[in-house]
C-alpha cells in the first residue's frame, strides 16, 4: 500500500505558493517532483487507486500551468483599463494596488506587494497606475493613494487606504499587510508552518501622508 504521508508531503511541496517564484530550475523540480509521487501511487496494490491519484495530480499540474501563464506568482503592471476589468471581473482572487509613481507610500506599498505575490500564488496581485484608468477611478470612487482594493469572485471585498490600518508608519512589516489581505479573504492561508512574515510593533508611528487625487 503507497505511503499516504508520501503522497501527502509530495503534493504540498508540488503545490506550495513558494515554488511560484519560479528560478530557471523550477519546472524541471517540479517534474522531479510529479515522478516521485507518480512513482509513489503506482506502488498502491488497487490499479483503480492508482489511476485515480495520477488523474488528480495532472489534472492539478496543468491547473497550476495555467495559473502561471495568466501571471501568477508575479507583481506585474497592466497599462489597459479594459484588462485591468477584466482580469478584476474574472480572477477568483485578486489584489489591485491603485498607485502614481512620484508618491513615496505607492512605492513602501509596491515592495510589500512584491513579497507576497510570489508567497500567495492562487491570488493575483497587479498594480495600475491611475492616470492610465480614469474611468476606474471615478468608477471606485478612488479619492486617495495608496489605495489596494480586493476582489473575491469578481466583487470588491475590501479596500486599504493609506497606511492607518498598517500602523500609521512607512516602516510598517509585511506580515501587517500580509495579515490585512488574509482577513479580508483575498489571500488563504499558505502552506507549511503559517506565515513566513512576522509582525512587530513599532513605535516610530508618524503623520500619515496621503495623495489626494482631487488636489
Amino acid at each position: 500500500m503507497a505511503s499516504h504521508s508520501k503522497i501527502a508531503s509530495l503534493s504540498s511541496r508540488l503545490l506550495e505558493p513558494n515554488r511560484s517564484s519560479r528560478d530557471d530550475n523550477s519546472e524541471d523540480d517540479e517534474d522531479a517532483i510529479f515522478a516521485e509521487l507518480e512513482a509513489e501511487i503506482e506502488n498502491d496494490d488497487n490499479p483503480a487507486v492508482r489511476e485515480q491519484g495520477i488523474g488528480v495530480i495532472k489534472r492539478e499540474l496543468e491547473r497550476m500551468k495555467e495559473l502561471r501563464e495568466s501571471h501568477h506568482g508575479t507583481y506585474s503592471e497592466i497599462t489597459d483599463e479594459k484588462e485591468v476589468i477584466r482580469i478584476s471581473s474574472r480572477e477568483k482572487r485578486c489584489v489591485i494596488h491603485f498607485y502614481h509613481s512620484n508618491f513615496k507610500r505607492c512605492e513602501i506599498m509596491d515592495r510589500h506587494l512584491a513579497r507576497l505575490a510570489p508567497k500567495y500564488f492562487h491570488t493575483r496581485f497587479i498594480r495600475v497606475f491611475v492616470e492610465n484608468i480614469p474611468w476606474l477611478v471615478e468608477r471606485l470612487s478612488i479619492k486617495i493613494l495608496p489605495c489596494v482594493i480586493c476582489f473575491v469572485d469578481g466583487v470588491s471585498a475590501d479596500r486599504l487606504i493609506g497606511f492607518e490600518e498598517l500602523g500609521n508608519n512607512d516602516g510598517f512589516e509585511t506580515a501587517a499587510l500580509e495579515l490585512r489581505l488574509l482577513n479580508a479573504g483575498v489571500i488563504g492561508k499558505p502552506n507549511g508552518n503559517g506565515p513566513v512574515y512576522n509582525v512587530v510593533a513599532s513605535s516610530n508611528a508618524e503623520d500619515e501622508e496621503v495623495f489626494d487625487l482631487d488636489d
